[in-house]
């Protein structure tokens, strides 16, 4: 599918989000292993937290939608800690590697064997780094080349580690203290930056015995679940293509309603107010845990600047849509120590490159590390997505900024994380 976007002179109106995608995983998770109903209210509707629930019902745990006040509920129909069952056929996460990251520590404790597989965007990606800590664990698994999917997975008798992660992630950190959850003992994570701690969070609301340091988390073996209703912020990740949209164009003024704003996720504020944005923030409030709030954005001269160590690990889903950014900011923008780039849905480096450069635009590139000019006009292009739901969004965002219209080919990626994504943007330009 490719969809045409043209230049506007500025976006208008609000916008509610898609419930956040990171959230919506962590939610349908652990409400399966919780004991009783929880209901999920704004459930993420991208393709890639289906694919979280559809593993879950494989697992014998069921679930329904409904209808109130206009809003779809989600209540899922928990099960307990240990009362999974054996799926009967391999397990398919789709493009999602939330998914397969942390369901592979719960599954990594079952009494059964579970083969966990998906789309062939995701069986390029690594698991190496999930299956040294659960064999640590006493988890035996499988994998192709022996890193890559499908997996699988033979449960086994979990014990806690004391485990320390290599690279800061928050997939691999939700991987241990899920299957901490089954372990005998404490299981310690520590990382060595502060990633997104949503899992630690959901934990705490949902009835685990878990601690919490400063980039240190510990969670106690045999803690029953209980199910809850709960609420899903609206997702910052896609709030900062819309963000980034009133910024880039003339004339905008933009509201952005039920954002979440957990702490671990607001470096995107903090970098976009550093280089000028004008961003106000008109509500907070708390959630389950969570913050939440509405942004109000206006068109804004962007500074451009420098992006480095924990705040690009902080900021990574977001690196595409600020790349097009940096190109149209007056210094433009550096961004280092993003390897973690190269092993997304697609190799972001390489795909930001190749479209900013078919828009008429100069940068470098190295194994981790971009450096884009600013004062750059973007032009009118054949932009290719393969298949990456964050590179279509990022360079629709751009096309609005072109000197003329320009074709997002494989657009339909877009669906991955948010459905509406198309429908949104004709509703706000101008």
């Amino acid at each position: 599918m490719t969809e045409q976007v043209s230049p506007v002179e500025g976006v208008h109106g609000v916008v509610s989000l898609p419930g956040d995608k990171s959230i919506s995983h962590r939610y349908a998770m652990l409400t399966a292993i919780a004991e009783g109903d929880s209901e999920i209210h704004n459930y993420s509707t991208g393709a890639d937290c289906q694919s979280t629930l559809s593993c879950m019902e494989a697992l014998g745990v069921d679930h329904s939608f409904s209808e109130r006040d206009g809003r779809q509920v989600l209540t899922v129909h928990g099960k307990g800690i240990s009362c999974l069952t054996a799926p009967s056929a391999t397990l398919d996460a789709g493009n999602s590697g939330s998914t397969i990251r942390m369901l592979s520590g719960i599954l990594a404790a079952q009494p059964f064997t579970t083969s966990i597989a998906g789309d062939e965007s995701l069986a390029k990606r690594p698991m190496r780094r999930i299956m040294t800590p659960l064999a640590e664990m006493g988890a035996r698994m499988e994998a192709a080349n022996g890193q890559f999917p499908p997996i699988t997975i033979h449960g086994s008798r979990l014990h806690a580690i004391d485990y320390s992660l290599p690279v800061a992630s928050a997939q691999v950190k939700s991987c241990v203290l899920l299957a901490g959850l089954y372990a005998k003992g404490e299981t310690v994570v520590r990382e060595p930056i502060t990633t997104r701690d949503h899992t630690e969070i959901a934990l705490r609301e949902l009835g685990a015995d878990i601690a919490l340091e400063p980039r240190l988390a510990r969670v106690r073996g045999g803690a029953k679940l209980k199910g809850k209703s709960l609420v899903v912020p609206g997702d910052i990740s896609s709030a900062a293509f819309f963000m980034v949209a009133a910024l880039i164009t003339r004339d905008s003024d933009l509201i952005i309603t039920n954002v979440g704003l957990n702490p671990t996720r607001t470096a995107l504020l903090d970098v976009l107010r550093s280089m000028g944005a004008a961003i106000k923030l008109l509500h907070v409030e708390q959630v389950n845990g969570e913050l939440t709030g509405n942004l109000q954005i206006k068109s804004s001269a962007i500074k451009g600047g420098v992006i480095e160590g924990a705040t690009t690990a902080a900021l990574i889903d977001e690196i595409p849509v600020l790349a097009l950014l940096g190109a149209l900011s007056q210094n433009g923008l550096i961004v280092r120590d993003a390897g973690e780039l190269r092993v997304k849905e697609t190799d972001r480096i390489e795909t930001i490159a190749a479209n900013l450069r078919r828009m008429g635009a100069t940068l470098t590139t190295t194994q981790d590390s971009l450096e884009i000019p600013g004062r750059q006009q973007l032009h009118p292009a054949e932009i290719q997505s393969c298949g990456d739901h964050r590179i279509a969004m990022a360079f629709s965002i751009a096309a609005l900024a072109a000197s003329g219209p320009s074709q997002i080919h494989d657009s339909e990626a877009a669906s991955v994380s948010f459905p509406e994504f198309y429908t949104t943007l004709r509703n706000i330009a101008r």
